[in-house]
């Protein structure tokens, strides 16, 4: 199954939801009797705090969102945060369900200025609500439980800059020293890319450089500028390696994915292309032209747009 971003920050609350809710609830319970008595709030606070997986603090606040007790984390009390106002926190201002229970948006916490996330119980009794049992979360002590997402392989196009494009027609192109020796540049990094073990590539037309990645080492980039580019000597450098089989890019489309890419470059003086990149696992084909508008598509909807599809 194909996940989104979304897709895993909804599974990823709902498996936390399901950890916490039915804790926070009974030590809610426990709190109603304690409720407005600043000691007893702590000492049931602190006897239930194991009791919530995974919590940095606990406390609880009136309905105005003023903390009526101390917070409760894993080294103590920490009092100075007593009759504090948590009125305008993000999770203060979220609607909390008719059931009682809320798991917050993430937000970036004020003392630490680190991702976390509030959930809040309904401290009620009889039918009469108290407040609120609050449960601190720093995102960095959560288990990551949902599927890491993949990018869509859909065609996304992202508007740049607008000042960049409301000048697009009073600009032309100028030639980059790249430009100058596109069609050496162009095969070196089809050298590079079908039989050198560099799976990912950027390159920066505009600037006359690359940058590249290598299934050897594939956490450290490489620049190759323009004096590299010029120089097929560079490709002694990279040992053979054969073409992953895992690769979603055929071997054989790469040279006229760089063809089709300088002709993008080189076929009309105000739009023309800036900027590309290609991963050969992922399939996607990045562009970014001169009014500052990028596309992300798979390789093979990028091979059957011609020149006239973009200009």
């Amino acid at each position: 199954m194909t996940y989104s971003w979304k897709d895993s920050i909804y599974q990823q609350r709902e498996d936390l939801a399901q950890l916490i809710r039915e804790p926070l609830a009974q030590l809610a319970e426990t709190c109603t009797t304690a409720w407005g008595d600043r000691e007893q709030l702590n000492a049931a606070l602190t006897q239930g705090f194991a009791s919530i997986p995974h919590c940095t603090a606990l406390y609880c606040v009136t309905t105005d969102g003023v903390q009526i007790c101390d917070n409760i984390g894993a080294n103590g009390l920490a009092q100075e945060h007593f009759g504090r106002d948590r009125s305008q926190r993000p999770y203060m201002k979220e609607a909390v369900p008719a059931w009682g229970f809320l798991l917050s948006d993430a937000y970036i916490s004020l003392l630490g200025h680190r991702p976390s996330l509030t959930a809040l119980q309904v401290v009620r009794a009889d039918s009469d609500m108290l407040g609120y049992l609050g449960a601190d979360f720093d995102l960095r002590g959560l288990p990551v439980t949902s599927a890491l997402y993949e990018e869509p392989g859909y065609w996304r196009q992202i508007k740049g800059d607008a000042a960049i494009r409301g000048m697009v027609f009073q600009q032309t192109r100028i030639d980059s020293l790249m430009d100058g020796n596109l069609d050496q540049a162009l095969s070196i990094l089809e050298e590079l890319l079908t039989q050198r073990g560099v799976f990912q590539c950027q390159i920066h037309f505009s600037s006359s450089q690359a940058t590249i990645w290598t299934v050897d080492d594939p956490f450290r980039y490489r620049i190759l500028d323009h004096e590299t580019l010029s120089d097929p000597d560079i490709c002694l450098v990279y040992p053979s390696s054969p073409y992953p089989q895992d690769a979603t890019i055929p071997q054989h489309t790469i040279e006229q994915i760089l063809a089709t890419m300088q002709s993008l470059r080189l076929a009309d003086p105000t739009i023309y292309l800036r900027a590309a990149s290609i991963n050969i696992f992922n399939g996607m084909i990045s562009l970014t032209f001169s009014c500052d508008g990028s596309h992300y598509m798979p390789y093979d909807e990028f091979l059957l747009k011609n020149t006239s599809f973009w200009f």
